[in-house]
């Protein structure tokens, strides 16, 4: 390979780096509370800048471009580490990132200025990108339960931390080529470009992708969340209810339920007073219902339950929960006032549509509302 080709294979791994750390750059202009974002972009670029520093040898003092282009590599891997660890809601910490800088300074100096030994640096290096890496991996496991993008984000880390260490052994061994050119023109700096191209983009973009999804995943949230009571709003519910009831085989239990004169809390009280309510009694069934559970805000003060493999009892049981909790709320009114709720119960007779399903426990909740409000009524209509 000529010079000229030779160098067009070197730049392939920094120019990559840099489009996707503009990318992040792109991305976090849209979303600007993600600030791991520009980390990232960070650690990108960095990264860049210390392999072009090798790549054209500027500085030309060969000591100083070492410690330049080691203080590059190693606070662009920090940076893509704590940007990784920031999006997981974790953290490295301004304390770590000093010291590993300050050692990985110290070491270079050493083993060029006291002790000149670039096999040592090499492995100072690649040893210790591969074991930040890999720590920040480990801290980014997931359950199994977790989504498909976060254990592939983490099956790449992985790949990407590990083989740090056998390309550095297999490709260097215990000995470099003497001279810069020869360096240069080693199957160790070959290798370590090839896979800073192949791996090192392929890790940035499963993150760019992380990113996207969890982007759009809040998008969704919003736009089938109810934001006040914090339940799913009445799009998001419909969607959710059709799909369990599409896939569902056993028994599943409706509960309609509203609040009893919830106007007149509004007008007595104004809407403030009324919106607190609802976010309290929000609350109130998030913290009852089972993990499978669907709930959703479906109109003003209406909402809907849907429990899997439940029957009437197991619907009734849940009432008598949340009237207990509810009884015992104390909610922020002007005056002393007690908030109460109506049901309406109906069971799935097995391939039951929501819409019909809906309909039964509505016209329960019909019967509850006008014998007195405050209590429950089982549908028994076919």
């Amino acid at each position: 390979m000529d010079d000229i080709g030779r160098l067009a294979f070197l730049l392939i791994g920094p120019g990559t780096l840099i489009v996707f750390g503009l990318g992040f750059l792109w991305v976090w202009l849209i979303e600007r509370q993600r600030h791991y974002l520009l980390l990232l972009a960070s650690g990108c670029v960095l990264f860049s800048m210390g392999a072009l520093t090798q790549i054209f040898y500027v500085p030309s003092d060969t000591g100083l471009n070492a410690i330049v282009s080691n203080a590059f590599y190693t606070s662009a891997v920090l940076l893509v580490a704590e940007g990784l660890l920031r999006r997981a809601g974790k953290r490295f910490g301004f304390v770590p990132h000093i010291v590993l800088m300050a050692s990985s300074a110290l070491l270079i100096w050493y083993f060029f200025y006291v002790e000149r030994n670039l096999v040592a640096r090499v492995y100072i290096q690649n040893f210790g990108f591969g074991l930040i890496l890999l720590v920040t991996a480990l801290r980014l496991a997931r359950p199994v339960r977790a989504r498909a993008i976060d254990r592939t984000l983490f099956w790449v880390l992985l790949i990407f931390a590990v083989q740090f260490f056998p390309r550095t052994v297999l490709t260097l061994g215990f000995s470099a080529p003497e001279g810069a050119r020869a360096f240069g023109q080693s199957l160790f700096w070959s290798v370590l470009h090839l896979s800073l191209a192949v791996l090192g983009a392929g890790l940035a973009f499963v993150i760019l992708a992380a990113v996207v999804t969890d982007m759009v995943e809040d998008l969704r949230r919003e736009r089938d969340h109810d934001q006040l009571t914090g339940v799913l709003n009445r799009r998001g519910f419909e969607n959710r209810a059709d799909h369990l009831l599409a896939g569902s085989t056993g028994m599943v239990a409706l509960v309609l339920c509203d609040l009893d004169h919830f106007k007149r809390i509004n007008d007595t009280f104004g809407h403030a007073a009324g919106d607190e309510v609802l976010e309290a009694f929000g609350a109130i069934l998030r913290r009852n219902i089972r993990r499978r559970d669907v709930v959703g805000r479906i109109g003003g003060e209406e909402f809907s339950i849907l429990l899997p493999d439940a029957d009437a009892e197991g619907a009734h049981e849940l009432i008598a929960r949340l009237r207990a909790v509810l009884g015992q709320t104390t909610f922020r009114l002007p005056e002393a006032a007690c908030v109460t709720a109506s049901f309406g119960i109906a069971v799935s007779r097995g391939g039951e549509q929501r819409a019909a399903l809906m309909a039964r426990a509505d016209s329960a909740l019909y019967q509850a509302k006008n014998t007195g409000r405050n209590r429950a009524m089982l549908s028994t209509n076919v």
